[in-house]
């Protein structure tokens, strides 16, 4: 108890150290996005002014004779930006120059022209215009590729712990299945070797009241009993180990499952079997079989509460047949159609889940087949589908 205690409050620390981790990773991830662009609207600005120095010295027509203007630092503040995507927009909504746009081709300019007022609204979601007053000229520019590669960067870190989250969840999942199968594995041998003792014993306690004067007709029925006996020995020995399939008649093992379980049921219970006269071949391990028809049957008529009517039907399509048991009991809600799969998911108040769990183990993993609910209605019933493939 203990153990687990610690267990789960170790399962907690480490989410909650995940979860601070992350937060971490994208709070710094954005403090160092939002300096970035900072930087990125100086270097803007201080390039629009670049600009707006190198257009009043052409308009002045004076570069030479400006001496104490530097104009190798204005072309070298100019020529710096080569990754921004600028455009220049003039008083008339003309435009100036743009550059970082494409190759910067003909191509790109008859783009540019065609898409002014898209760009315009994108750049300027992205970034504030920069106003270059003194030339009447507007600065519209977006975000650097690596800017944008930076503002992703928090998705793909996001995705990337997600997806390794995910990998560690499947491992645990997987490892807590095959330790449950061993455990199935472990308690299915444990008890066919538990019941082979005593039964060992009766069956020799039978051979010596045959030399006695007892009526036959009692050792007949303890025989009978020794008979079922074994044939549960083995099922629950077939179950801890992988069965061995064979050629079978599906319809054939179907009715002697269905007569042994009509012999010994109530009058109460009304049978019904509709099954095709043709044979119909599938690979079977014919005890596992004949277990899941039982299972299914007895949960019927429990959901029955003893009085009602079990249906049982087989039909046949290209490849696979379908085989359908119905009940009138109490029915289930769709949110239980997966659930009742659940080892140790029962509606019985002494039930311990297990059934159907084991139906399910010996459809889909022994024989490949699968198992749902077809159908069930709330007071009305419930219809189980099994469908395996024909051979």
């Amino acid at each position: 108890m203990l153990f687990s205690k610690n267990r789960n409050l170790f399962r907690w620390i480490i989410v909650i150290a995940s979860f601070a981790i992350i937060s971490l990773i994208l709070w710094n991830t954005y403090v160092f996005f939002q300096k970035f662009k900072t930087e990125e609207r100086i270097k803007m600005e201080n390039w629009s002014f670049a600009q707006n120095e190198l257009l009043k010295l052409v308009d002045e027509n004076s570069i030479e004779e400006n001496i104490n203007v530097n104009t190798d630092l204005i072309f070298k503040v100019l020529s710096s930006n080569n990754t921004t995507p600028i455009i220049i927009i003039n008083k008339d909504s003309s435009i100036y120059t743009f550059s970082n746009i494409g190759e910067g081709t003909k191509k790109d300019s008859i783009y540019v022209q065609k898409n002014l007022k898209k760009l315009i609204t994108q750049f300027s979601k992205e970034n504030t215009p920069i106003e270059i007053k003194e030339v009447n000229q507007t600065l519209y520019y977006a975000n650097s590729p690596l800017l944008n590669k930076l503002k992703y960067y928090p998705l793909a870190l996001l995705l990337i712990i997600i997806l390794f989250a995910a990998v560690v969840y499947f491992f645990y999942r997987s490892n807590k299945t095959a330790i449950e199968n061993k455990l199935w594995s472990g308690m299915a041998k444990e008890t066919a070797h538990q019941i082979g003792t005593p039964l060992s014993s009766l069956i020799g306690w039978t051979e010596i009241l045959k030399t006695e004067n007892v009526s036959p007709e009692y050792i007949q029925e303890m025989e009978k009993d020794i008979g079922r006996l074994e044939t549960i020995t083995e099922r629950f020995s077939k179950i801890g180990s992988l069965p061995t399939l064979e050629k079978a008649d599906l319809v054939a093992e179907t009715l002697a499952s269905y007569d042994y379980l009509k012999a010994r049921t109530s009058k109460l219970i009304d049978f019904e079997i509709l099954v095709p006269e043709n044979t119909i071949y599938v690979n079977l391990n014919k005890q596992l079989f004949s277990w899941t028809i039982e299972n299914l049957v007895k949960n019927g008529i429990d959901a029955m509460k003893g009085k009602g009517k079990i249906t049982i039907k087989i039909t046949q399509l290209e490849k696979t047949v379908n085989l359908y048991i119905s009940d009138t009991g109490n029915g289930l809600s769709k949110s239980q159609f997966k659930t009742i799969f659940e080892p140790g998911y029962t509606t019985k108040k002494r039930g311990w889940g297990l059934g159907l769990s084991l139906v399910k183990r010996i459809i889909e993993e022994f024989h490949n087949g699968k198992i749902k609910v077809s159908e069930s209605e709330i007071n009305k019933g419930t219809t189980m589908q099994i469908i395996l493939k024909s051979v």
